[in-house]
């Protein structure tokens, strides 16, 4: 049986154009078909790919896998594909942090040649299920990987809102927006709005104000079976929905949206078991001189 892999690149870059020639050059040697995305594939040498696809729901139907030559932004692009699908994604970072890419780019054909040995684990990440209603009726639905924000729609005016946590109000607030994230995207946005790093093995929920205008305004980390609710006043502002920074439906005043851990996760290639707290102190570059280690028995 053929083996197939899907790659999805960031093509505005020169760079991941050329890393993208390689890495299909080192795929064909191990006789595994690569299909590229139809709107990649005028920037690509085509002559060196198998099939080409339109993006879509079907577009990872039948791969082993998505490989990634990008960012965090395309990793997430690249994980719309690939979640429908059911398939694992591995991304080689091109980009600045790249927080969810397993490979940096000095070592991609030490990933490509992962693939081709099948020596590699996946890492089944917790996604988030987001439905929108106005006046009892539903007027979005989405997921995200890394985190759902719910955000005032003009800069001069706030947003209030009520935020509900399994049924019950917690706290009403003004402020610039509410984010729900996914302990994978607690590094992302919500870490940049001050929330804290959670470890991807708990099964958790954050919930995090932005620059509220109240006493309690504090992270809330809750439990992965909890629905979190957020109301927006029905006389107040408009807002924006947001999934992972890709995706935006406008919210009317009087809107509610329900977060929940979704239905579907988004497995991430792992090549080597390295602790995350390894992975947060090398992307983060964290200061850990002085450490001494654990006293020995």
């Amino acid at each position: 049986m053929t083996r197939e892999v899907l790659l999805v690149v960031h093509t505005g870059r020169e760079a991941s154009r050329r890393t993208a020639h390689d890495v299909a050059a080192m795929f064909a040697e191990a006789d595994i078909a690569l299909r590229v995305l139809a709107d990649e594939a005028p920037d690509l040498d085509a002559a060196r790919y198998d099939r080409v696809v339109e993006p879509g729901p079907e577009a990872a139907a039948g791969v082993e896998l998505v490989f990634v030559l990008g960012g965090d932004g395309t990793l997430l692009r690249a994980a719309e594909l690939a979640r429908p699908a059911r398939v694992p994604v591995l991304g080689v970072n091109l980009g600045r942090v790249g927080f969810l890419a397993e490979a940096d780019a000095e070592h991609v054909e030490e990933a490509v040649q992962a693939v081709i040995r099948r020596d590699y684990q996946v890492d089944e990440r917790m996604t988030l299920n987001v439905v929108a209603y106005h006046n009892g009726e539903v007027i979005a639905q989405d997921w995200a990987l890394n985190e759902a924000s719910m955000e005032k729609s003009s800069r001069e005016r706030i947003l209030d809102v009520v935020v509900e946590v399994d049924g019950r109000p917690v706290s009403a607030f003004g402020c610039d927006g509410v984010l729900c994230a996914t302990p994978t995207g607690s590094t992302a946005y919500a870490f940049s709005a001050g929330g804290p790093v959670i470890w991807p093995e708990v099964p958790a929920m954050l919930v995090l104000p932005s620059n509220a205008h109240a006493l309690f305004s504090r992270s809330l980390v809750v439990a992965w079976t909890s629905v979190v609710a957020v109301e927006i006043d029905a006389g107040g502002h408009p807002a924006v929905l947001c999934c992972d920074g890709r995706r935006t439906v406008e919210l009317p005043a009087g809107a509610r949206v329900e977060v929940l851990a979704g239905d579907l996760p988004v497995g991430l290639v792992r090549l080597r078991p390295a602790p995350f707290t390894d992975r947060l102190t090398r992307k983060f570059s964290l200061p850990v001189q002085g450490w001494r280690g654990p006293v020995d028995d």
